[in-house]
């Protein structure tokens, strides 16, 4: 799958490489066909004007006349030698109102039609030298062809990103269900055995012998019906019921704690509360507290503390989890909720991913690294709304 997404990716871009290249090619071709046709334009107008200014028929007058009509497009200023306009007359299809109302108007159009084209220069007079020079501007055709590829451009890019995240958003929708439908498939398979190994446990207790192991059994068996349950709730929306945070964090501290290393000390600061009522999901808040917990000791590595920190906040509750292990790296705090990371030997990464999401998407939450310093430890913070 993900495989295919870069194949995708390639494609898009490939495609989109190759139309804007050939836009802009074309473009630039039709923007320089056009410029040389409309100098021409402007060079029979400026004859037409010349014309006109010693034409004697009524005739030729008219003609000249027709002609310079026909230019109602290609913005044109006639100038003296020293690029001085000539008057309020001497233009062609511009604004008449920014002329009449800006006296620089014209000039500073001059500016801008010297960066766009040469002038066309008649020579009125030989002795002394006198000459009109014809500045003249893009028409709204040649302006509108040279933008046009940079609004496909923004066109195509625009396409590639909604299609992209179209995409995108499909391909994590297929992976949801694939692993809510291997989670609930897991569940589903643990409950055969787990229903046998309850029948053994409860055996194992009608014998004295054996009734302080069946205790122990019993406790292993119900952490295995917990694992199935939380299996069981992938991908169904999860009933959110009032619950102590303060006792579900204590007794999956007491939990790890059993199994943790004797070098490693847990510390759980409530700020002198024994009760905070929070919103949650059991079984599944567990579930994010015990992978956090697990986390802190493989980063630590046999020793060193854990401390826990909640924090009855008016609008929310806070849950800091900080250990003294080896910390993370700045390049990969933003990779530590992706599924799949890992820095272990062992294990699939899943489990910081899965406590996101349970936070975040099911307890509409915050889940994130608030700090972290390598060779010190780091803190993961908890919000849950109120």
């Amino acid at each position: 799958m993900i495989r295919q997404f870069f194949n995708w990716r390639s494609a898009l871009a490939l495609v989109a490489i190759a139309i804007v290249t050939g836009t802009i090619f074309y473009s630039n071709y039709l923007a320089k066909k056009i410029a040389a046709d409309e100098r021409k334009k402007v060079n029979i107008w400026v004859q037409a004007l010349k014309t006109r200014s010693t034409a004697q028929e009524q005739s030729a007058i008219e003609l000249t006349n027709i002609i310079t009509a026909e230019n109602n497009e290609i913005p044109i200023i006639a100038t003296d030698e020293h690029d001085n306009p000539l008057g309020l007359n001497d233009y062609a299809n511009l604004d008449s109102n920014k002329v009449k109302a800006d006296t620089n108007y014209l000039r500073s159009q001059v500016e801008v039609f010297k960066n766009e084209h040469e002038p066309i220069i008649v020579e009125l007079s030989k002795t002394p030298l006198y000459v009109n020079k014809y500045y003249y501007g893009d028409s709204q055709l040649l302006q509108e062809v040279r933008y046009y590829p940079i609004i496909q451009l923004f066109i195509v890019a625009l396409f590639i990103i909604i299609t992209l995240i179209t995409i995108s958003t499909r391909n994590k929708s297929t992976q949801n269900q694939v692993w809510a439908g291997m989670a609930k498939e897991t569940a589903h398979q643990l409950g055969t055995p787990l229903s046998s190994l309850q029948g053994w446990v409860e055996m194992m207790k009608d014998d004295p012998h054996n009734a302080k192991m069946a205790v122990e059994m019993a406790k292993d068996v119900d952490r295995l019906k917990l694992v199935s349950d939380r299996f069981g709730k992938i991908g169904s929306t999860p009933q959110l019921e009032e619950n102590n945070i303060v006792a579900l964090v204590n007794n999956m501290v007491a939990y790890i704690k059993r199994r943790a290393p004797e070098k490693v000390q847990f510390d759980v600061h409530t700020n002198n509360q024994d009760e905070i009522i929070g919103m949650v999901n059991g079984p599944l808040f567990d579930w994010v507290i015990e992978n956090l917990l697990k986390n802190a000791l493989d980063a630590m590595e046999g020793k060193g503390s854990i401390s826990i920190n909640i924090k009855n906040e008016t609008a929310n509750i806070i849950i800091d989890v900080t250990d003294t292990g080896k910390g993370i790296s700045k390049q990969n705090v933003a990779n530590v909720f992706k599924p799949g990371f890992t820095t272990k030997k062992r294990g699939w990464g899943l489990g910081l991913s899965l406590s996101k999401r349970i936070i975040e998407q099911y307890h509409k939450g915050e889940l994130f690294v608030k700090h972290s310093e390598p060779g010190k430890g780091t803190t993961f913070r908890i919000v849950l709304k109120k």
